[in-house]
């Protein structure tokens, strides 16, 4: 007898805000970091007890432990800025909050602290290093105008930046596990230009397929990584030139592949997988720090794939000089004449673009390839634009507040002993920050956190021995903190135990119920805060982000349509287009996420990143077919064109700042 299926309803799925809490980020154990933390904390804790300066023990352990959020996988030059900045940040703030408190009472202070968070609440609106750096102004200033102290603030200021420096110098001086035979100081440089050659071999399998997309994504990310790695400051100035030039060189060679690996997926025609056996060729010597060996050559049949050939000829010819020598690496010789171009000066298509300051120019010199071409007036326009002022108005009003209420509790005598009043605003500094997930789940699991860190350390604290047991209890928490970063609520907890041991090491008693509640009372504050209506348009950070991406794709397709003949400017403004947004792409996901109320300010938003996205791509297949062809086809001009009307029609569109 035949049985008709059943059918079963679907699992309820959980809201985004819900959902988001549970969801951690996934890969290896980085056991580098782990070491780094084990060896940075509770060995500065043990040389302040050892060296009866416990107070700048307990100082320096907060900095390694601030470091060590920042401590994520790279390169070396690049943690230099990015673990650097944030301490030097901290430093100071820890400098002006121990003098406040100090010398102001409590009102002067409230509104100190207050116009410190609406500066640095503008000035992480920048980016992550700013975010990280705005963050630790507030934590510390905090710190220092709540925590007494008989040191001076010049004095904890340099304990702080001996904490983070131990972090930095363990950073630059271990050899990364696996990596001891060998010229370990650019190994998380090289892995991160093999993983642009990889991607660029994985969007080559995927292209005319169902994942193209997401590959060329996953591209996107793999070169914004690079870029990061390469952007530092050199390690060594003589020593390592060679090398470093080498890592530069194998980079820039990976930059026309991925154009012409993108124009591909553009096409949606798909590939033999011999097209992709040359990129993972290279990645294999990029890896392995050998030479490339021969390369098999894909077909020339079509502009992208002829641009592909050549890209993978050059790539070979850099990785051979790289080596010193000169081997032939394909059967046949490249065309005397690789690149054809129209004539006529700058080509005018379409006028639907509106404008955002005339034709791009490089000024002083060809473009950087290596570094973000933001300078200090962009970052000046982001601290003062519609993102940097929404966020730092919530900031100040979030750290103002919750400095008042903590203060109004510590004089309240009803209240009872409450010696930690700096713990809330410095809370509530961490729970404001939009770039740790959507409101509801920052709170949802800076609370979780709290309650399971601080009933963790309760049972160790009733255990332990002091101060061996606890500085012990120090470094196993430093060595959890990099594995916890993947997820908010773990990280908290295990910075909740790690703090509570610090204050107990410092003579103070056991303070878990005191924690808990603030937390709570934190987390209140900055859901209501999130609510409250501010001047200017909701979503100001969203909108900012995507017209920055507006303004870097119109870049890319006005000099790409003009048909210079520079292609490290065209190279440099395409890693911008696509590099603000993935930022843009980022943020969104995150306002996506957020309560309804909240998430309906920035409606539709996804849908123009999405069309922006399809530009920038087209835009890129427009200049592979022009190199090869010097003329567009009607399909260019026709997807351009629906793309730009597309754009114009797009209410969110037309609601975005003129830098658009």
């Amino acid at each position: 007898m035949n049985r008709s299926p059943v059918s079963r309803p679907a699992a309820p799925s959980l809201p985004p805000w819900l959902a988001h809490a549970f969801r951690s980020q996934r890969g290896p154990v980085p056991w580098s970091a782990v070491t780094r933390g084990a060896l940075a904390a509770g060995p500065l804790l043990l040389a302040g007890v050892l060296g009866g300066r416990v107070a700048d023990g307990v100082l320096a352990a907060i900095a390694a432990m601030l470091a060590g959020i920042n401590d994520r996988p790279g390169s070396r030059r690049a943690s230099v800025r990015r673990l650097g900045v944030p301490a030097l940040s901290g430093a100071l703030g820890l400098l002006v909050g121990t003098y406040a408190g100090q010398q102001l009472t409590a009102v002067p202070l409230t509104l100190l602290l207050t116009v410190l968070g609406l500066i640095a609440g503008g000035i992480s609106a920048v980016g992550p290093v700013a975010s990280a750096a705005g963050t630790q102004l507030l934590v510390t200033a905090a710190v220092g105008a709540g925590m007494p102290a008989a040191e001076s603030g010049w004095q904890r200021a340099l304990a702080f930046l001996a904490g983070a420096g131990w972090l930095l110098v363990l950073r630059l001086a271990l050899p990364t596990p696996g990596a001891i035979g060998g010229d370990f100081r650019f190994d998380g440089e090289r892995d991160a230009v093999a993983d642009v050659y990889d991607a660029v071999a994985a969007l080559l399998d995927a292209v005319g397929g169902a994942h193209a997309t997401a590959r060329r994504a996953a591209l996107t990310a793999a070169l914004d990584h690079a870029q990061d790695a390469l952007a530092g400051p050199r390690l060594r100035r003589h020593a390592s030139s060679a090398a470093e030039r080498r890592l530069h060189a194998q980079y820039a060679a990976a930059l026309p592949l991925a154009e012409a690996a993108t124009a591909l997926a553009w096409a949606g025609e798909p590939v033999s997988a011999r097209a992709a056996e040359g990129p993972r060729r290279l990645a294999a010597a990029v890896r392995g720090n050998t030479g490339t060996g021969p390369l098999p050559a894909p077909s020339r049949s079509a502009p992208a794939l002829r641009a592909l050939d050549d890209a993978l000829l050059r790539a070979a010819e850099t990785f051979d000089r790289a080596e010193g020598g000169a081997r032939r690496v394909f059967a046949r010789r490249r065309d005397a004449q690789d690149v054809v171009r129209a004539e006529g000066g700058e080509r005018r298509v379409f006028s639907g673009w509106r404008d955002a300051g005339g034709a791009v120019r490089a000024e002083g010199g060809e473009r950087r390839l290596f570094a973000r071409r933001r300078g200090a007036k962009g970052a000046v326009r982001a601290a003062l634009g519609a993102g940097g002022r929404e966020y730092g108005l919530r900031v100040a009003l979030c750290f103002g507040a919750s400095a008042a209420i903590a203060q109004a509790l510590h004089h309240a005598r009803w209240y009872g002993q409450h010696q930690h009043w700096y713990w809330l605003p410095a809370t509530a500094v961490f729970l404001v920050k939009p770039d740790l997930g959507p409101l509801a789940s920052r709170v949802l699991g800076r609370a979780a956190g709290t309650v399971l860190g601080a009933l963790v350390f309760a049972g160790f604290a009733a255990l332990l021995p002091r101060p061996a047991g606890l500085i012990v209890l120090v470094a196993v928490c430093g060595a959890l903190v990099p594995v916890a970063t993947r997820n908010f609520a773990a990280l908290t907890a295990v910075v909740t135990v790690l703090v509570l041991a610090l204050v107990m090491v410092g003579g103070e008693p056991q303070a878990s119920a005191g924690r808990i509640a603030e937390t709570l009372l934190a987390c209140a504050l900055v859901l209501i805060v999130g609510h409250l209506p501010m001047p200017g348009e909701r979503g100001g950070g969203v909108r900012a982000r995507l017209a920055a991406a507006g303004s870097a794709a119109h870049a890319y397709l006005v000099h790409v349509l003009s048909e210079s003949g520079d292609r490290a400017e065209r190279w440099a403004l395409r890693r911008e287009a696509y590099r603000t947004l993935a930022e843009a792409r980022t943020t969104i996901a995150l306002a996506a996420a957020e309560l309804p109320a909240l998430a309906r300010h920035t409606e539709g938003t996804d849908a123009v990143a999405a069309v922006l996205e399809r530009l920038v791509d087209t835009t890129t297949a427009c200049a592979v077919h022009l190199d090869d062809t010097g003329r567009l086809t009607p399909r260019h001009t026709r997807q351009l064109r629906q793309l730009l009307d597309e754009l114009e029609q797009r209410p969110e569109w037309s609601g975005l700042p003129a830098a658009a």
